[in-house]
């Protein structure tokens, strides 16, 4: 397929569809704690390890795309997340097996998102691109909530590895997909608007104008991926500890925890989308800051929350809203910094460090709860505030470096002030 919005359709899909394993783990951590004796801090360090999977590989298959071609990455990588993920469901037996296929499963997912965003990028001229990469963020985070669905009830009725088993098949469909996708035909040529200011008087785009703009945008979003990934990983064992404390069993805390965990996550699809409209129209930097401030605000609430269900739950929907609102505008903006040729390796490396911070965040996160609680299984923790407000510490720290950015020429491409416009024939 070589249409525009058809690509686009087909990528969300197979977005959508690849990553619904993402979260299972999440989703069934509360049986597989109670069944193994899986401690907060041992359940951490298996979401972190998982993230350090996709931080191993991301950086090569960046690399690896610009020069074997996008697609053929994309189509490996999602049959290698369905089979590792599938693998998980039917053999482990324990924290060890769990904690390496876990790691293979994240290895093979670390090859899917910054490729597929290339792709998207090299179709979508600069004032479409961020909300194209943010209908391309919200399938995937769709899929982050879809595990959630699929996984806990299932797990609830029929043991955990059902839940793992039924939320790793659609990873199968998504590779299936991908055979339709073509690479853009233009991928090299880009040239600038000079009614927004004279060609002579715009920075250098990266890698010939340096590299300040991508490292400290990049930073800004280590500071979002902390927060990011800390919450949607313990957002599910938060919410079915809240439903415990209304004196519901176990089994049926991981069901309702579980389904309210997938819609707190749910709610940032469409988000993504919308806040890439938004950030089309009055730059990527306002855009930034502004989820940043609301989603820091939010994490300092949350916690305390945690005794009314209810409560902890409409807290859920504003930082769930907030938390993954920016996330596309911080690859969208990278794009417009660095000429094609680069592109799909520094988003490789943008994913790469900010996913970095993705294996410290859960297990800081799992090592607190354990440390304020004191209990084995997360499902009997009743003081969640200390944990979740290192989250707010995280959205702190990418608000400074967002407001370094602003000085910083290169931003310019991504303030609205100078744009790239598409090549033609695209």
């Amino acid at each position: 397929m070589k249409n525009k919005t058809g690509i686009l359709v087909l990528m969300c899909l197979s977005m959508l569809l690849s990553y619904v394993p993402w979260y299972n783990y999440s989703a069934v951590s509360g049986l597989l704690s109670k069944q193994y004796h899986i401690n907060p801090f041992q359940s951490g360090l298996i979401l972190s390890l998982f993230q350090l999977g996709y931080v191993i590989v991301v950086p090569f298959t960046g690399w690896l795309a610009d020069r074997v071609g996008i697609k053929r990455v994309l189509i490996t990588a999602t049959f290698a997340t369905f089979v590792f993920s599938m693998l998980f469901g039917l053999v482990s037996n324990g924290f060890v097996s769990i904690l390496i296929l876990r790691l293979l499963t994240g290895m093979a997912a670390g090859a899917i998102y910054a490729p597929g965003m290339s792709l998207l990028s090299n179709w979508f001229e600069p004032q479409r691109r961020g909300t194209a990469i943010g209908a391309y963020t919200g399938a995937l985070t769709a899929a982050y909530a879809g595990g959630y669905f699929l996984a806990a009830p299932i797990a609830a009725s029929f043991g955990w590895r059902a839940g793992i088993v039924w939320s790793s098949l659609p990873a199968l469909i998504g590779a299936i997909l991908l055979f339709w996708i073509h690479e853009s035909p233009a991928q090299s040529r880009l040239a600038y608007d000079g009614a927004a200011r004279p060609v002579a008087a715009l920075p250098r785009l990266s890698p010939s104008g340096g590299y300040a703009g991508p490292g400290i945008i990049t930073l800004s979003y280590c500071g979002h991926m902390w927060e990011l990934y800390s919450f949607w990983g313990w957002i599910g064992p938060a919410m079915v500890a809240s439903v415990v404390m209304t004196g519901a069993s176990l089994d049926h805390a991981t069901r309702y925890g579980g389904i309210l965990a997938a819609i707190i996550i749910l709610i940032g699809a469409p988000s993504s989308y919308l806040w890439g409209i938004f950030a089309d129209r009055v730059g990527r930097l306002r855009s930034i800051l502004i989820a940043l401030v609301c989603s820091g605000i939010g994490e300092l609430v949350i916690g305390w929350t945690v005794h009314q269900a209810t409560l902890m739950t409409i807290v859920g929907f504003w930082v769930g809203f907030w938390v993954i609102a920016d996330s596309a505008q911080y690859k969208a903006g990278l794009t417009e910094m660095s000429e094609p040729r680069v592109r799909t390796t520094l988003l490789g490396f943008q994913s790469a460090i900010g996913y970095l911070m993705t294996v410290f965040g859960p297990t800081v996160f799992g090592a607190m709860v354990k440390n304020e609680n004191h209990v084995v299984n997360s499902a009997d923790a009743h003081v969640w505030w200390p944990a979740f407000s290192v989250l707010a510490v995280a959205s702190f720290i990418g608000i400074i470096a967002a407001l370094w950015l602003r000085k910083v020429p290169q931003s310019r491409f991504m303030n609205g002030v100078a744009q790239p416009i598409a090549p033609s024939g695209q």
